[in-house]
């Protein structure tokens, strides 16, 4: 609404009166109202103004006109369709299918306020303090698109679990492909802004760029290669009539109960496959060790840090697959709109699974197999 009422002064910036005053100007608020939104009701007092020429301009917004007790939400509307390729110019149009007349005050340059804002947002949020965040598993992953871009951008994000199992997202920067340097910049960022305990697991693929940068700046941070991954890329080394099976037996490694039955089916399939497919085992044996990190932690929480589908499930609606547009926008743009989307996503991510026990991981307690381990004395005792 600001955004729209700024776009309405501007308008009639150039109308005075005689004395040289402004004759359109902010008068206030109406009386508050409560408006139900996607994250609950919120408490709304729309501005007004004042027309001293005596013209009879008045301020009407168009995402909350008068008595509408439920919002029209654009928070995702506007950035996916910029993301889609949609210029800016196009907007109302497109709005308009989707909300009704009430887009059709989405002028231009109300649109260009809200991404200039939203850019705003992006580049604050990038830079806050994180002196009192801890965070106790991490999801990394580097995410390429082409759209209105005139080369491929590469977002690279991290999602975090806090110390009571909530998700949120720790850092969306855009970088060159998945190098080293990228990900050293966007993790030295971290620690000087006040990050700089650790997480105790870190989830990610096998990109060497990102892993070579996290030794560095959380070399106690245990790794984990996550499986989604590692099977695409095994999968993808293999004929097409044989994916279906090697595919059963990779399943078998990283749903197996302990860690030596998952050594068992690592085995299994090597023995099976490596004479025919030998740079398909190449590549599952290269990280062998890195994918079974997960038996160390609990049980409850595999299901969670087996593999990065935080992130991946996110980017399924996000997923930039549009090809490149004659109006291309600038990287920081595209990055705000991606920010406000995940932003947005952020606010329906659940806690994960087990979330009470990430007090032990926390304080080192050990887990074999998914199980907390006790020491032998304890058991003496017991």
């Amino acid at each position: 609404m600001e955004a729209e009422l700024q776009a309405l002064l501007d308008q009639h910036a150039n109308v005075q009166l005689t004395d040289g005053r402004q004759a359109v100007v902010r008068n206030g608020h109406l009386p508050e109202r409560t408006i139900q939104t996607g994250i609950g009701d919120v408490d709304i007092e729309v501005p007004k103004v004042r027309d001293r020429s005596g013209s009879g301009i008045k301020f009407n917004s168009r995402l909350l006109p008068p008595y509408l007790k439920r919002a029209r939400s654009v928070e995702e509307l506007l950035p996916w369709l910029y993301l889609k390729g949609i210029s800016t110019g196009d907007f109302q149009e497109s709005l308009a299918a989707l909300l009704g007349d009430q887009a059709k005050g989405l002028s231009a340059n109300t649109i260009s306020r809200l991404k200039s804002k939203w850019t705003e947002e992006h580049k604050l949020w990038s830079g806050r303090d994180l002196t009192d965040k801890r965070y106790v598993y991490w999801w990394a992953d580097g995410v390429h698109s082409n759209v209105r871009m005139d080369d491929r951008l590469c977002l690279l994000v991290i999602i975090g679990v806090t110390e009571h199992g909530h998700k949120e997202l720790v850092a969306v920067e855009d970088g060159y492909r998945e190098s080293t340097a990228s990900w050293d910049e966007l993790l030295i960022g971290l620690r000087e802004r006040g990050l700089k305990t650790s997480p105790k697991l870190v989830i990610g693929d096998g990109a060497l760029g990102f892993w070579k940068a996290i030794s560095k700046a959380y070399p106690s941070s245990r790794h984990q290669r996550c499986w989604v991954h590692k099977t695409a890329n095994v999968l993808n080394k293999l004929p097409k009539s044989m994916q279906p099976k090697v595919k059963d037996d990779l399943h078998s490694i990283w749903m197996a109960p302990t860690r030596d039955e998952a050594y068992a089916a690592f085995d299994r399939t090597l023995a099976r496959f490596s004479s025919k497919y030998p740079k398909a085992m190449e590549c599952l044996t290269k990280d062998r060790e890195e994918m079974l990190a997960f038996y160390d932690f609990p049980a409850e929480h595999w299901v969670h840090i087996r593999t990065t589908n935080p992130i991946e499930s996110t980017f399924a609606t996000v997923r930039l697959r549009t090809k490149r547009t004659r109006n291309c926008g600038s990287r920081d743009t595209t990055l705000a709109m991606v920010y406000k989307l995940l932003e947005s996503a952020q606010k329906r991510w659940k806690r994960i699974k087990g979330f009470n026990l990430l007090t032990l991981v926390v304080n080192n307690v050990k887990f074999k197999d998914g199980e907390q381990v006790t020491d032998q004395s304890d058991r003496n005792a017991a």
